[in-house]
């Protein structure tokens, strides 16, 4: 049964002092197949993402390239925007932090935190990473330098203080009573932990440099960047109005997905924020992974960061989105080869998905006049094959609960392959010289197979599945999921047959 209601996605915001790689894609492309897929099934979608462009690491990228702050971010968010279309991602937002609806957020939610009585000023000497934008405490310390590997410099400055401590009890008890507030569930175990472990005071504030927020009634002071980027989720549904239609309709957000490197900010800071706010925490919180390439790690030193835009240029859009969805379970850490995205290239989506397609539509446009065939009475392989199909979109939609769009497409695949092994077994090359009846019942199976993989396929692969449907004959009122049980109607004129997936060369030199 389709789940009903509000359905409310976030990416992060993404961090502009460098171009977008396929780190940025893969967790907007994860949030974007989530969101066309609860759309599908009818459900009512908030889908945002958006640029982080404050702070003292945007400041310093901007001073190096010689432009002000606010010309650099502009630059750089555009980017941002671009891998999006490019993509062809289907957010509903785009928020900025430096647009003046966040600002006022910021500065809504911060005098909230101040009349709860957990801001106080007091002076903030430690170790603090330009780079990661995070305190550091010298046990967290490794070889000198942030858990990350960045680097970490002493910074002595007065500072307002959020009683993070005061929390640490509140936060267990969120934990206790939602166990899936953090995705996957080794990562609520790192949480659980964090926390245990306890919790310090968390200083909310900078004054050795001035791109950010200024803080309300203290403009010596800028809002923390955490504070201020953390906020977008809620200034983009118009709070401070809690009354307004998006607030009221989308909070509190279904997922916020991150990486992994950004979970405690997430699943610790952000919830103690809003509840000290009055504000409901978000539902759940999913950490995924990070990619490598060809087993080394992303870095601009080796000159081996993969652009986004260079893959749809080279292998295709939908082929980019399908080899990134599909490569690694999504929460995993995973890596990129250009040998690997050939290989699903062509088995995958030119010799399963692409020649099931193709083999059917092409025999009915010769065998029965270019139109939907008549199907005669159904044997056990065909309900067998029908209902396999049909078992689908349930499966489907554990799957997407959990965000796990390699197990949906893996599931379709393995019908891809049942339907694959159907046309080999009842052979309706040979049918037509022999049977031509049921030749036509064995071409209506396939195709009404076909419609259905087309329709799920649609999240994961909208351009190639829209070409699909559209081959099909399928009316637009009949893609989305309240059309699952809506089979081919015999007769209907088909379109010429063509190819959705072509193949891919052997990959070059990477």
């Amino acid at each position: 049964m389709a789940a009903s209601g509000a359905f409310y996605v976030t990416t992060p915001i993404y961090y502009v002092n460098d171009q977008p790689h396929i780190g940025h894609a893969y967790t907007t492309l994860a949030c974007d197949a989530l969101a066309r897929f609860m759309r599908l099934d009818g459900r009512t979608v908030r889908f945002l993402t958006g640029t982080d462009e404050h702070g003292q690491k945007v400041e310093k990228a901007a001073a190096e390239t010689g432009l002000d702050p606010q010309a650099f971010t502009d630059k750089v968010s555009r980017h941002f925007r671009d891998l999006a279309a490019a993509m062809n991602f289907s957010h509903d937002d785009f928020i900025r932090t430096t647009e003046e609806r966040h600002k006022v957020s910021v500065r809504a939610i911060w005098q909230r935190l101040v009349a709860s009585g957990d801001i106080y000023l007091d002076k903030y000497a430690g170790w603090y990473s330009v780079r990661d934008e995070a305190f550091y405490g010298e046990s967290e310390l490794v070889d000198g330098k942030a858990p990350t590997g960045a680097p970490v410099e002493w910074v002595e400055e007065p500072s307002y203080f959020f009683r993070l401590s005061a929390w640490q009890d509140r936060l267990l008890q969120l934990y206790r009573e939602r166990p899936d507030f953090v995705l996957p569930a080794t990562r609520m175990n790192e949480v659980t932990s964090f926390v245990k472990g306890g919790l310090q005071d968390l200083s909310v504030s900078r004054t050795t440099f001035a791109w950010g927020v200024p803080v309300p009634g203290d403009p010596a002071h800028v809002v923390y960047v955490w504070l201020d980027a953390l906020t977008n989720y809620i200034s983009a549904l118009g709070f401070p109005d809690t009354e307004g239609e998006l607030y009221r309709t989308f909070w509190p957000a279904d997922f916020h997905v991150v990486g992994k490197d950004i979970l405690r900010f997430h699943a610790v800071y952000w919830p103690a924020f809003l509840m000290s706010a009055g504000l409901e925490p978000p539902r759940r919180v999913f950490a995924h992974g990070w990619w490598t390439v060809e087993g080394q790690k992303m870095s601009k030193s080796l000159g081996n960061v993969v652009s986004p835009f260079t893959l749809i240029e080279r292998y295709g859009l939908d082929q980019t989105r399908y080899f990134l969805l599909r490569e690694i379970a999504f929460g995993n850490d995973g890596d990129f080869s250009h040998a690997a995205m050939v290989r699903r290239i062509n088995h995958d989506l030119a010799n399963d998905y692409g020649n099931l397609a193709q083999r059917v539509l092409s025999m009915i446009a010769k065998n029965c006049g270019g139109s939907v065939p008549e199907p005669g009475p159904l044997t056990d392989a065909d309900e067998a094959l029908l209902e396999a199909a049909q078992a689908l979109l349930p499966k489907l939609r554990t799957a997407m609960a959990e965000i796990a769009s390699h197990r949906a497409l893996e599931l379709i695949w393995e019908i891809c392959g049942a339907a694959n092994r159907y046309v080999d077994a009842q052979a309706p090359w040979t049918l037509r010289r022999t049977d031509p009846a049921r030749m036509a019942t064995v071409l209506w199976v396939l195709a009404d197979t076909v419609r259905r993989l087309a329709l799920l396929t649609q999240p994961y692969l909208p351009g190639s599945s829209t070409r699909l449907l559209d081959l099909l004959a399928i009316p637009a009122a009949e893609r989305s999921f309240a059309a699952w049980d809506i089979p081919l109607r015999p007769g209907t004129a088909l379109p010429a047959p063509s190819g959705v997936f072509p193949r891919h060369g052997e990959p070059d030199a990477a």
